[in-house]
């Protein structure tokens, strides 16, 4: 298997220069020979990191995988065992969990790298890096999609348009199928490639190579793992806040013409109109899958088809970096607004003081409305 235009740019003598000048060190000078040639001549162009960039970076993905870890871990415990929380729509919550869960499982390879400055791992190491990547980042963004499709139908067809719980399985085993070929092909490279990023402590697919199948596929992975979740997510949200302002408009419009003030119960005990809430709910989701994704998109559209001096070192650890606090936040969107989430919690973990009430009793709106059109589940 080849690596085209993949080769060392600088000769012997020059990265025997760099071992001693450490002013003159460029990135990868402290690569093993054989490793060298994974390295792609755009990063090599640079000078290397400082060593208290790569430390700053390794501490905060400490940081990041110990919540994501606890997050995540809890997420996956409680949801999993208790009875209540058992139902077809919180199988996706699950799913996105395990999703972001074993995203960190392999971030001790990039801390490892992290704190030795460089490609200390191996090429092997960046592939299994790179791979469970690509199966965890594509994976929870089609889960979020399965998740507003399963709110749209909650909330669109109260009656009949709850997932059963079969429905629910092959709708995740379909997220799996559909997220294979973006991980597999390019670690056996039968299309694309993985590759080490700016810093050479991360790894993902190449999009700096620009030979055809290449930028084929950095056009056929951004249309498949962001264009296609996104415009999911986006209908159905949008269709949801849609609803919810429609209900809102016909309560308002019957209360007029019974002349009474409002026909929901409780109303001054009320903080924020049920539109709002779930405007804002959709609007969360939204921008956590934007803020996620889209920098990995715009660096892959630039390395592939723009203007490669753009993109730094520095610059090609943002993408990776928004990735990881994301993960970490999925699990507190998704799971710990949950009322049932939060007794379960409090149940099995008292020492975290939540004091969540017992009895979670739904207001007048909520109960005209599914529970999940106002609470993420």
């Amino acid at each position: 298997m080849g690596f085209p235009n993949w080769t060392v740019p600088a000769d012997p003598q020059a990265r025997v220069m760099q071992q001693i000048d450490t002013s003159f060190r460029r990135t990868g000078w402290n690569v093993a020979p054989e490793d060298l040639i994974h390295i792609p001549d755009h990063w090599q162009q640079y000078p290397a990191p400082d060593k208290s960039l790569h430390l700053l970076l390794g501490m905060l993905y400490v940081f990041l995988w110990l919540a994501a870890m606890i997050g995540n871990g809890l997420v996956l415990w409680i949801f999993s065992t208790a009875k209540s929380l058992r139902t077809p729509s919180n199988m996706f919550v699950v799913n996105l969990a395990f999703c972001d869960f074993i995203m960190f499982f392999v971030m001790p390879i990039f801390v490892y790298n992290s704190f030795d400055q460089g490609f200390s791992a191996g090429w092997l190491a960046c592939q299994i890096y790179a791979m469970v990547g690509s199966f965890s980042g594509i994976g929870a963004g089609m889960t979020n999609a399965c998740i507003a499709y399963d709110r749209f139908n909650t909330i669109t067809r109260p009656f009949d348009g709850k997932i059963s719980r079969p429905k629910a399985l092959v709708m995740i085993i379909f997220v799996w199928i559909y997220t294979t070929p973006w991980a597999v092909l390019p670690m056996f490279e039968i299309w694309g490639r993985f590759m080490p990023e700016g810093f050479l402590t991360a790894c993902s697919f190449d999009y700096l190579t620009r030979d055809f199948d290449t930028k084929l596929f950095v056009g056929a992975i951004f249309t498949m793992s962001y264009i296609v979740p996104m415009s999911a997510i986006i209908y159905f949200y949008s269709q949801i806040v849609s609803k919810v302002f429609s209900h809102e408009k016909a309560l308002r419009e019957q209360a007029k013409k019974m002349n009474v003030e409002s026909l929901r119960a409780n109303q001054q005990q009320k903080n924020e109109t049920a539109e709002l809430r779930i405007a804002k709910a959709a609007l969360t989701v939204c921008f956590l899958f934007v803020a996620s994704w889209t920098p990995y998109a715009v660096l892959a559209l630039i390395g592939a088809f723009g203007d490669q001096s753009l993109l730094t070192p520095g610059v090609s650890m943002i993408p990776a970096l928004a990735c990881k606090v994301v993960s970490c936040i999925d699990p507190y969107v998704y799971a710990i607004s949950h009322p049932k989430y939060r007794i379960e919690l409090q149940k099995r973990l008292p020492w975290l003081a939540i004091n969540e009430p017992a009895d979670d009793k739904s207001t007048a709106t909520e109960a005209s409305l599914p529970q999940s059109a106002s609470v993420p589940t």
